[in-house]
């Protein structure tokens, strides 16, 4: 059993977890994580290869019971949290799988994401004339955050005085993703899953009485050959819409922002020509990716480059590492706005590919392109920004900027 020396929560990991990936990638590109009992899997090839490959699943209680699987019986004050994933597409295999994101895409479609385009703009305009008035902002709190919460909750259909609540509920709930949580953490989650399982079992509700132009009505009445969303289904789907909507987008924003401010000629260039801002921010999902690690559980007793595992491992997937793999990105550690071949992972593959990456893409273009046109002499105001203590997401804690 390959073992390394690999600790993701020590501070110059946080700071800068590149070095120490590209180290593993040349010495153990596959190895073994006592702390977290999983595989490690740190190249493009390998996290691509496995995203895709059908032996490897985001559950494995469709084929066993947790205890078959040696995981401990679910505790009884955590329960409300586990029943998002429970009835939620992200933590589902085909055929569930299969059936819950097809009734999804039926109503969540290219041409609904592509009319929101005017309203996110807005929305752009809105978080940035407020910044202007007030001659400086936080990236992350006065913009990054907010834009996408925004428009999820648009589309969504959730009512402008009930939007405050969906920062902390999501942070809440996607703190439970990281290797390892505190029993606050815990108890912060399940409160959370709670709250917003409520409200949107109640905002579901007064939607099939009273149907409005919104994704939560278009869920409700959803049907495909007599199938139909569970109100269940219907909660646990805007729940990931929300989380998996804004969080990484928020980040993108500010980790891509900071890395763009570190290399001031690519800001230049960007800033001469905006028509770049799509090939921009596939860089910045590349550079400084804001889902490291996307974890898979193995269905069946695999052997992969000679490595034997048993049915009811589970496996880390290491975006981070992947996304700068030099086997396929030329010069992986330089943060390059024109690189035309970038096949980053971020979005994810296989049947788990991200359901909104047209949506995270328009918005991000959008993001990017009209803060470099409103504040073309953007800059850091104060020290340089810390990353918050957290591995499987990684973003900023806050970011001050002034012009």
């Amino acid at each position: 059993m390959i073992a390394v020396n690999f600790d993701p929560f020590a501070s110059d990991f946080i700071a800068n977890p590149y070095p120490v990936y590209d180290s593993l990638r040349a010495q153990s590109p596959i190895f073994w994580h006592a702390d977290s009992r999983m595989w490690f899997f740190t190249t493009r090839e390998d996290v691509s290869t496995l995203l895709r490959d059908r032996r490897f699943g985001r559950t494995l209680l469709h084929i066993m019971s947790r205890q078959a699987a040696g995981l401990p019986p679910i505790r009884d004050d955590l329960k409300p949290f586990y029943k998002l994933s429970e009835h939620s597409m992200f933590d589902k295999e085909p055929p569930e799988h299969t059936r819950l994101k097809s009734l999804v895409h039926k109503v969540f479609t290219p041409r609904r994401v592509e009319s929101l385009r005017a309203q996110i703009q807005k929305i752009t305009d809105t978080l940035l004339d407020a910044a202007e008035a007030r001659g400086g902002m936080d990236l992350l709190e006065d913009f990054a955050t907010p834009l996408p919460v925004t428009v999820i909750a648009e589309l969504l259909g959730v009512p402008e005085a009930d939007r405050h609540h969906l920062r902390p509920w999501s942070q809440a709930i996607v703190a439970m993703y990281e290797l390892d949580h505190t029993p606050e953490q815990e108890r912060r989650a399940v409160q959370a899953a709670i709250e917003f399982s409520d409200y949107l079992r109640q905002l579901a509700r007064e939607r099939r009485r009273n149907p409005q132009n919104d994704l939560i009505t278009a869920l409700a009445q959803v049907e495909e050959q007599g199938d139909t969303l569970s109100e269940d289904e219907l909660i646990s789907t805007c729940v990931l819409l929300l989380n998996a909507g804004h969080e990484a987008t928020a980040n993108v924003i500010g980790n891509g922002m900071l890395a763009l401010l570190h290399h001031p000629a690519q800001f230049d260039r960007l800033r001469a020509n905006p028509a770049l801002v799509s090939t921009a921010v596939e860089e910045m999902m590349r550079y400084d990716t804001p889902l490291q690690l996307f974890r898979r559980w193995t269905l069946e007793d695999v052997v992969y480059k000679g490595i034997e595992l048993r049915r009811g491992t589970q496996i880390a997937l290491v975006f981070g590492a992947a996304n700068r793999d030099p086997a396929v990105f030329d010069q992986p550690n330089t943060f390059d706005i024109t690189r035309a071949d970038n096949p980053h992972i971020s979005f994810g593959g296989g049947v788990h590919y991200c359901l909104g990456a047209p949506l995270a893409r328009l918005e991000l273009q959008i993001a990017i392109r009209t803060l470099i046109e409103r504040f073309p002499t953007l800059r850091l105001d104060g020290p340089e920004p810390e990353y918050r203590p957290a591995y499987v997401i990684r973003g900023l804690k806050a970011f001050p900027v002034t012009w």
